[in-house]
């Protein structure tokens, strides 16, 4: 019997002491991510500017694209803006 509660009480302690830990660890982090945000400075996304005009190729591809939606979805899709992505 004293084998059973030396380990319930082993067991108290090592959940204790893990809950205590991640209480600690959630308030560090939340205070960390308080400060971070009050001084660092946002950065602004440069939006890129629309060229008047298309090379042969984009235009191409913005046909080539335009057709494989049209041939996936049955005619149901249609292209509304196309991006490149970074």
């Amino acid at each position: 019997m004293e084998n059973i509660e030396t380990g319930l009480m082993l067991m108290l302690v090592g959940m204790c002491t893990v809950f205590v830990i991640l209480l600690i660890v959630i308030w560090l982090s939340t205070l960390l991510i308080k400060v971070v945000n009050r001084f660092a400075t946002p950065e602004e996304i440069a939006k890129p500017k629309p060229s008047a005009s298309k090379s042969s190729a984009d235009k191409g591809a913005a046909e080539a694209i335009k057709a494989a939606v049209d041939i996936i979805t049955a005619g149901k899709g249609r292209v509304v803006n196309i991006e490149k992505l970074n």
